[in-house]
């Protein structure tokens, strides 16, 4: 189980942020040579980024770039950045299965005989990429995650950020893509830095919805959402429970069993069973991380 929490974004001109990126915490780097980077500084950051790439540390963090759009500069990004071993690419405005075809063969052109294959996230930022989005998601194997970029998809509406319900209708379509297509789903980030309460219900509600992680822009909300996305010692108890309950119905040879009478069958089953494989992902005894 890949763990997606948290993919934290770090400009990609900036050499501090790139050499200090790995002691941040969150699972997922996203070195980003897209908006954080002015037009005339991208041939920079894609020395940089592909500099630190070679030679920095990052532990276990995934690394991850993200890259211009196909329109833009992406197939130079991609054979800049390809030979440098990343673990995935971030590929932004994806609008269609045939953006992700295209990325593909440039990274194919790209991969040196015996790399890792790099893998894929789509950022969704589009009315047509979210209308798209089921096909997207399936439109190649290298497609381990989906994520949603509220700031410009808004914009595409014609309408301003608020609480979440002009984002409700992509949020989900997104959520149900991935889950249908079997790859994560990766909500938006919270942008107000100085809002914790609003940060940490954001994250819950993302959860709700089927999030499994969260973009996150600033190291501070790193902790929160780490939090957020991981089981509580409660849900762990929960999940011991279910299993322990379906065990003694199979050995009863009892059809149907109840839990603090609630009907237990396979989907509650597997539910606990995926928290409990995530919990032990996270080294969580019935605690929380």
């Amino acid at each position: 189980m890949e763990l997606r929490r948290t993919l934290m974004f770090v400009p990609g001109n900036s050499p501090a942020m790139l050499q200090n990126a790995g002691v941040l915490g969150a699972d997922s780097i996203v070195f980003d040579l897209e908006d954080a980077v002015a037009p005339r500084e991208k041939d920079a950051a894609r020395f940089l980024v592909g500099g630190a790439l070679r030679t920095v540390d990052y532990g276990s963090c995934e690394k991850i770039v993200r890259i211009n759009p196909i329109d833009v500069s992406a197939e130079k990004d991609i054979a800049a950045i390809v030979p440098c071993r990343p673990d995935a690419l971030l590929v932004p405005k994806v609008n269609c299965a045939e953006d992700i075809h295209q990325v593909v063969k440039w990274i194919e052109a790209s991969e040196a005989p015996g790399q890792k294959e790099v893998k894929i996230v789509a950022l969704i930022e589009t009315p047509l990429g979210i209308s798209n989005c089921y096909s997207i998601a399936k439109a190649h194997p290298r497609i381990v995650a989906m994520a949603l970029g509220a700031e410009d998809y808004t914009a595409y509406l014609g309408t301003q950020r608020s609480d979440g319900p002009e984002i409700y209708m992509a949020r989900t379509m997104i959520v149900n893509a991935a889950a249908a297509a079997g790859i994560q789903s990766v909500d938006t980030p919270f942008t107000d830095v100085l809002d914790d309460e609003g940060l940490v219900k954001d994250i819950a509600f993302a959860k709700k919805l089927g999030f499994k992680g969260k973009i996150v822009i600033n190291p501070r909300h790193v902790d929160a959402v780490h939090q957020g996305f991981s089981p509580s010692a409660a849900e762990i108890e929960w999940a011991h429970r279910v299993v322990a309950v379906i065990k003694l119905a199979e050995d009863q040879g009892t059809g149907a069993i109840s839990l603090d009478g609630k009907m237990i069958d396979k989907p509650i089953v597997e539910r606990a069973e995926r928290l409990l494989q995530l919990a032990k992902v996270l080294g969580l005894e019935g605690g929380q991380s």
